[in-house]
């Protein structure tokens, strides 16, 4: 008998992938999103958790600037940390039914912030404390919903790095951050040995479509598909946000 769950689950992982080969980034934030429409987001989370951290450490060894980025990102890593840490009740405890709103509404933020592509600048000697307030408050929005891109993103891009140096820098601060999640997952007896083998389809799905992303990526425009994505990602965060709004009667 076909497992109509299992063939969706894999559908996302290599949509997610794809997406990741062909713009650089995205996985978590395509596969937890379309998963929490069918699971809660901590289960969702667990899901991917294995599969982001894989597919990031490449992208953090992958290049010669991995301990130039530590020590001009420290505070953003280590705040990071500490956001994910102090927010861990957000996956199991009474704000846990709110995940899926601020999910949907991370999207949406960050697909319109993304196609504005408003530029920042940080002053050297404000990196510091900037940083490391940039970083708890991604941390605590990552414990709730698994993304990470708010407001860190902006933080990244307003360093100025150099291209080559500026994915590896996401690689970082990924990885970091997945990392930390990893003990509030299994605190919150998220990590059972029920997803062992999902997660491990999960990871190989995701390394199909990010192979044909990148095959892709030569063929179009990566400036193209990042605007159909982004758009997509206001679709999809608007309908999780309405979508629980409504379950929970809000309106």
């Amino acid at each position: 008998m076909i497992d109509v769950a299992l063939i969706v689950m894999l559908a996302v992982f290599v949509l997610a992938g794809f997406v990741k080969g062909v713009i650089g980034m995205g996985l978590p934030t395509v596969a937890i999103g379309l998963l929490a429409t069918r699971m809660a987001p901590a289960h969702a989370i667990a899901l991917v958790i294995g599969p982001a951290i894989i597919t990031n450490l490449w992208q953090t060894f992958g290049g010669p600037y991995f301990f130039r980025i530590v020590r001009r990102m420290w505070p953003l890593l280590l705040a990071c940390c500490l956001g994910v840490w102090s927010g861990m009740d957000f996956l199991s405890g009474p704000y846990a039914p709110y995940g899926t709103i601020l999910l949907g509404i991370l999207l949406i933020v960050y697909a319109v912030v993304s196609l504005r592509r408003p530029q920042f600048h940080v002053a050297k000697e404000k990196e510091g404390w900037i940083g490391a307030i940039c970083g708890y408050l991604s941390g605590l929005i990552a414990a709730a919903t698994g993304v990470q891109v708010i407001p860190s993103m902006p933080f990244i891009h307003s360093l100025g790095l150099e291209r080559e140096e500026f994915i590896q820098a996401l690689g970082v601060f990924f990885t970091t951050s997945t990392v930390a999640m990893l003990f509030n997952l299994g605190n919150g007896g998220f990590l059972t040995a029920d997803i062992a083998i999902p997660a491990t389809l999960g990871l190989v799905a995701s390394l199909i479509g990010m192979y044909l992303g990148q095959v892709l990526r030569l063929r179009m425009s990566p400036e193209t598909f990042r605007r159909w994505f982004l758009f997509s990602m206001i679709a999809l965060g608007s309908y999780l946000a309405i979508d629980k709004i409504a379950q929970l009667h809000l309106l």
